[in-house]
Formats: C-alpha cells, structure tokens, sequence
C-alpha cells in the first residue's frame, strides 16, 4: 500500500521544496526623519543618492503613499503590525516612563501584536533587525522585551531598543577624542559596542550582509529590516565631509547613509541567486525635521498631519518580481499598514488567525502591475504632545485621505480643513465652504475611527515646546 503513495508523496515533497526555495527574500530599508523630497531620485538637486536610484532606475517610484503617523514610535509599529499604532497605545515617540504615562501611552510595544516578522519567521524565514527600534527600550525604560521576542531570530540596534547595540560616538572636526553620547543606553543589553556615528550605517550593513549571507548557507529566504537614523538630528556626517549649518549637515549625512547602504545593495543586486528573488523596500519614517530635510511640493513636517509630515518617498526593486522598471506610480494611493499583508500574500504566509488589519493588500500594485489604490481611507492623529510646533500653535489633531480629498479637524471636529490632492497637493487652499457635503461626510468617518481607538492625552497638550 505504502508503495502505491510514494510517487504521491515524492511529488509533494518537491513541491514543497521548490516552493520554499521561491520565496522571496524581503529588504525593509526604513529611514529616519527623511523627507519626500530628499532622495535625488525623488528631486533633490542639493545632494545626490545614487544608490538609492540605481535601485530606482531598476524599479518602482512611488508617489502617494504615506506612513500612519508623522513622528518614529508609532509609524515604525504601523509597518511592523499593519495595524494602527493607535491601537497598541504608542502614539509618539516613546521616551521616558514618566512621560510616555503622562501622555497615556504604552511604555513598549505589546509582544503579542501581529508582528510581520514572527508570521515570516513561522513561514521558515530567517529575520533580522538591525538599526534604529524605538519600539520599547529606552532611557529609564530597561525592562521592555528585547527585540527577538517579536519574531527576530538576530538584532543589532542603536540605543532605543533592548539587546545587542552600536552605540554613537561623535567626533568634530578639530577634536581629537571622540565624545559618547547615549552612554547610559550601555544597561539595556549585551553585546553594545562603541562605533563613529558618522560610520553606524556601516556597522549595521555589515550585520546584515552577514545575516544574508548565512540564511544562503542555510538554504532559508530572508526577511531584513535595516533602519537607519543616521538623518535624524544631531547631525554627524564624518568630518571630513562636514557643512556648515543645519542643512548641510544634514545633506551630508544623507549621502553618506547612501555610500553605507551600497554594500547590502551589492550584496543583493550582484548575486544572481538573489537578484532575482529579492524585494527591497526604503522609504522613511515621517517627514524631515523643519531646516533640515525637505518634503518637497508638500506642506508640512515631522509631528504634522499635513503632506510633509506623513508622506513619504517609497522605492521598490526587484527585477525578478516587479513587472516595470524605471517606472513612477503618481497614482496608487496606499499606507506603510498595507505593506504588512501584502507582504504575507507575496510570500505566501498565513495571516494571524483572529486579527483584523487595517491594511488592505496591494500586492499587484506594489509589483507594478496595477495602479489600484486601497479601498478604505487612511485615518491618522496627531502626536499626543504635538498640538503646537515648528512655529505652528494650534495644529490640526486628526486627518483623513479619501480618494482625491484631504480633512483635517480637532478632535471634536472642529476649525474643519478640506483640500483637494489632485489639485492642490500643497493644501493651499481650503474648501470646505464650497464642499460642505464631503466635509460633513469625511468628519463623520474621522470621529468614528478616533472614537473607536483606545484613547491617549492628546487633549491634555495645549501647546508643546519644540
């Protein structure tokens, strides 16, 4: 009897292999504080990132999609879970025990969220974070989970998050000892090492090729998250390379994170057994810092619910997966919460039974063969402690992206903003008055959805300190 299967069984065994062996490997390069406009590709004249558009050139620009918050902790849950942050309580930055209570917020990111990582992991992936966290682990905060308990075989991280870390030290032009910032972060985990911030990029490429090159060895596809901070203020580009002033600070900085990434790209696009079964993804956390990055055409920056502070630049390449090649998607309008299912259906993972995302999968657009936006809109809210900012004394505290159309109110729903995208992507000009219909219909959906989250202090902040 038995021998009357084995064909049977012989076939499924394959099967199973050659699917295994198909999986595709994931590169998730999530930068910190850069704006839409910063990439060279994306219309930066001022400095030059020519390996993220070589990348670009081989792929896929995206114009329309968004991030689900303008501020690190909770936008960096959002493309982890794809789920609103709200609904894990981390709302801003994650900082202080104090503060985060004062502010009711989570002192850590639940281990039990549906993390992207751990449904890869489960699906015989090898998973590695190496970079910025800023999901639980900071400051006075030394008892939160350490990054491999949600679903990360390996973690090299900086100095907010638990576990092994390269921790910055900082050198001028003119000094010649190196300072140590952040040194206090040396208690939450083993392992740190001391490396030039100007250089930390570098440190944690190396890991990561690493971390690839082993999960070749091992015969197992790959999932990456490499996040740099390195365009995150203070700025420390390496000094023979340094700018006078903010600015070109920062643009030094951000050609140089560029150079670092080089050697995991290289890595990637110059071995055929990966070039083409490999998907790389970078994109930003939030809009950029006021002086530093820019947003380009858009309005607005980090901690803000207009364009500028929620926008953000997104390259895919893959050429052995996406259909087009030097292409921009101007159209498809989708958020950092819909990457997370659609990732589960490129690779062929189950979903978390019993959990409900709020991203839609895009699978055919992400790969460039659609220009389907998500069904649903994107709801967003403010930053607890961000009412006022930048110069800005009363912000708005909740947004809403439906089709072609953009509304801003305060939690209430009122001093309602209505702008039109398709023609006015800088929201100059609000027209409310002269659409009272959608504006009522938009506020309706927006005070539904921020009602139906767990609430933060939002409303205990009248203005905050830049």
């Amino acid at each position: 009897m038995m021998k009357k299967y084995l064909p049977l069984l012989l076939c499924l065994s394959l099967h199973c292999a050659v699917h295994a062996v198909q999986q595709p490997n994931i590169v998730l390069v999530f930068v910190d504080d850069m704006g839409w406009g910063d990439f060279s590709c994306f219309g930066n004249t001022a400095a030059q990132t020519p390996n993220i558009d070589r990348l670009a050139s081989e792929g896929i620009r995206f114009e329309q999609f968004y991030v689900n918050s303008p501020i690190c902790s909770p936008s960096r849950t959002a493309i982890s879970t794809g789920q609103y942050p709200q609904r894990w309580r981390i709302t801003s930055y994650l900082n202080n025990r104090k503060s985060n209570e004062s502010r009711g917020m989570a002192q850590w990111l639940d281990p039990k969220a549906p993390m992207l990582a751990r449904s890869l992991k489960q699906a015989g992936y090898a998973t590695g974070h190496f970079g910025k966290w800023h999901m639980g682990g900071q400051r006075d905060v030394d008892n939160a989970p350490p990054i491999t308990a949600y679903g990360f075989d390996q973690s090299l991280t900086n100095f907010e998050g638990m576990g092994p870390k390269l921790l910055p030290l900082t050198l001028k032009p003119g000094q010649e000892k190196a300072g140590r910032i952040w040194a206090d972060a040396e208690r939450l985990g083993q392992g740190y090492r001391w490396m030039l911030r100007s250089e930390i990029t570098s440190g944690f490429v190396k890991e990561a090729i690493a971390f690839v090159d082993k999960a070749v060895k091992d015969k197992k596809p790959f999932y990456i998250n490499l996040w740099p901070d390195d365009v995150h203020s203070p700025f420390w580009p390496p000094v023979d390379k340094w700018g006078n002033g903010k600015r070109e600070l920062y643009l030094s900085v951000l050609e140089e994170m560029d150079r670092q990434l080089k050697d995991l790209f290289d890595r990637v696009c110059k071995d055929p057994s990966l070039r083409d079964n490999t998907l790389i993804l970078v994109c930003s956390d939030n809009g950029p810092e006021t002086g530093a990055g820019t947003a380009g055409p858009f309005r607005g920056y980090k901690t803000q619910l207009y364009e500028g502070g929620i926008r953000s630049s997104l390259v895919a390449w893959g050429p052995g997966l996406l259909a087009r090649q030097d292409h921009v998607d101007r159209a498809s309008v989708f958020a950092a919460i819909d990457l997370v299912p659609t990732l589960l259906d490129l690779t062929g993972t189950p979903r978390v039974q019993g959990v409900t995302y709020d991203g839609e999968s895009v699978l055919e657009t992400l790969l460039g063969k659609a220009s389907a936006s998500r069904q649903a809109p994107l709801f967003f809210r403010r930053p607890p402690d961000r009412d006022a900012f930048y110069g800005d004394d009363d912000l708005p505290d909740l947004a809403v992206r439906a089709g072609q159309w953009k509304f801003l109110c305060e939690y209430d729903g009122a001093d309602p903003e209505l702008y039109k995208l398709d023609t006015d992507r800088g929201e100059t000009r609000n027209v409310v008055a002269d659409h009272p219909d959608i504006a009522a219909r938009l506020s309706g959906l927006l005070l539904a959805w921020h009602q139906s989250m767990p609430p933060d202090k939002g409303a205990d902040f009248v203005k905050a300190s830049p």
